[in-house]
């Protein structure tokens, strides 16, 4: 089994989920956006699982500066994603294949118990 958290390390949700992680001895490999970047195959893969609006993280700086924000459709999102990783909501976690979108305990329960 593969576990990969995708995010930014200086993001509080990030950091709630690596917590939880370490506290449950879950082995995950960590995906730093901005250290590592991102690809358009990785954001094609998650897109198709997560839908290119739930992964907008549109309360944002990147995202309210945007002079696109009202025309967007999935081509220019993704792009846009690409682009500007902080704009990817976080975290995305990657367990066996399948795309998990936000952090919350319970959900992680049901993922990995």
């Amino acid at each position: 089994m593969s576990t990969i958290l995708y995010g930014i390390p200086n993001c509080d949700t990030i950091k709630k989920a690596k917590k939880w992680l370490a506290d449950n001895d879950i082995a995950f490999t960590f995906h730093d956006y901005r250290k590592d970047g991102i690809d358009n195959d990785f954001l094609v893969r998650a897109e198709s699982e997560l839908g290119w609006e739930a992964m907008l993280n549109k309360r944002g700086t990147t995202f309210r500066q945007l002079e696109e924000q009202a025309n967007l459709d999935k081509d220019k999102a993704l792009a846009l994603l690409e682009l500007h990783p902080a704009m990817v909501k976080r975290p995305i976690l990657v367990h066996d294949n399948a795309f998990y979108i936000g952090f919350k305990p319970a959900q992680y329960e049901e993922i990995f118990c």
